[in-house]
């Protein structure tokens, strides 16, 4: 089997995973009907839901096979196939939720399975190098750290759906230095577990997640989701895609032709992803509402009549 047929099918695997870890965590945040008023009281209560744990673990295997399939081939594969997480989340968060999915859903997630497999196929993305110099990532750190911070600065003072959307991108964002990062840190294996250990880049890999994970959670509290979860939906693969390009020098091996078709179907993936995306956050944005005024009327009639 060739390395980008492996790659495809490991980024798939992780695609799987990321959409079951991603509702099963949502399932459980939302669930918390009084929010907490902290983000330490907040990531407290999360690790003490089962439900939250699971998907946890789950997501991290996401990051094992991600890493792996970021061994096997391009950034650029690996990120339009992740994209695919919303397609596998769609059926699973509707079991879940005891709903149908829509026509208008699987129109989309067929229209996003159809572009992601003309990127994948017309522009058979090749690899590049698998790191970049110590000058570049100065460069993108200067560059894209400028730019989030401003982000993070806006979003403190408007507040609100901006600041959810901001906050999205920033994580979005992180995400996506993850993934280019990742390939890097997969690369250094081959000098040694101890060489690995002690480079920087690992720390950095992992402080990238964290802040990742950190800036998601606020985006999800600053706003409704509908405006937090396109945003991050699409940030990552775009910021992946463009440091994988200009970072690791990966190309797109299709002609003039091929790059018009390209351009069509990175448009109906765009469209697609904020679609299905919007979808779900309305979906689940109805169904914390109903819990929400179930518990409330259950409260009111438990107490005694006076």
């Amino acid at each position: 089997m060739a390395k980008m047929e492996i790659a495809a099918l490991l980024a798939l695997g992780s695609a799987l995973c990321v959409a079951l870890g991603d509702v099963l965590q949502q399932r459980a945040t939302h669930r918390m009907v009084e929010p907490s008023k902290s983000n330490a009281a907040l990531y407290a209560t999360l690790l003490r839901n089962r439900r939250w744990r699971q998907g946890a673990l789950i997501l991290v295997a996401s990051i094992g096979l991600q890493a792996a399939a970021l061994g096997q081939g391009s950034v650029l594969l690996v990120q339009a196939l992740l994209v695919l997480s919303l397609l596998f989340a769609l059926p699973i968060s509707a079991a879940l939720s005891r709903r149908r999915v829509t026509r208008w859903e699987w129109l989309w997630a067929a229209v996003l399975t159809a572009a992601v497999t003309v990127i994948v196929t017309v522009g058979n993305p090749q690899p590049g190098q698998s790191r970049a110099s110590a000058q570049s990532w100065a460069v993108v750190a200067v560059v894209l750290g400028s730019l989030l911070i401003g982000c993070v600065v806006a979003a403190r003072v408007f507040g609100g759906a901006l600041a959810a959307v901001l906050f999205a991108f920033v994580s979005g964002s992180l995400w996506g230095v993850f993934a280019v990062l990742t390939k890097e840190v997969v690369s250094r294996l081959d000098d040694g577990v101890w060489t690995l250990a002690g480079s920087p880049e690992t720390y950095a890999w992992v402080l990238l997640a964290v802040g990742g994970f950190a800036w998601e959670q606020a985006a999800f509290r600053a706003g409704s989701l509908t405006a937090s979860m396109p945003t991050l939906e699409m940030s990552q693969p775009v910021v992946a895609a463009v440091l994988g390009v200009v970072m690791l020098g990966e190309t797109l091996n299709t002609g003039r032709a091929g790059m018009i078709t390209l351009s069509v179907a990175a448009l109906a993936m765009t469209a697609a992803t904020i679609e299905l995306a919007r979808s779900d956050a309305v979906a689940t944005r109805k169904r914390v509402g109903a819990r929400r005024r179930w518990t409330t009327s259950a409260a009111a009639a438990s107490q005694p009549n006076r």
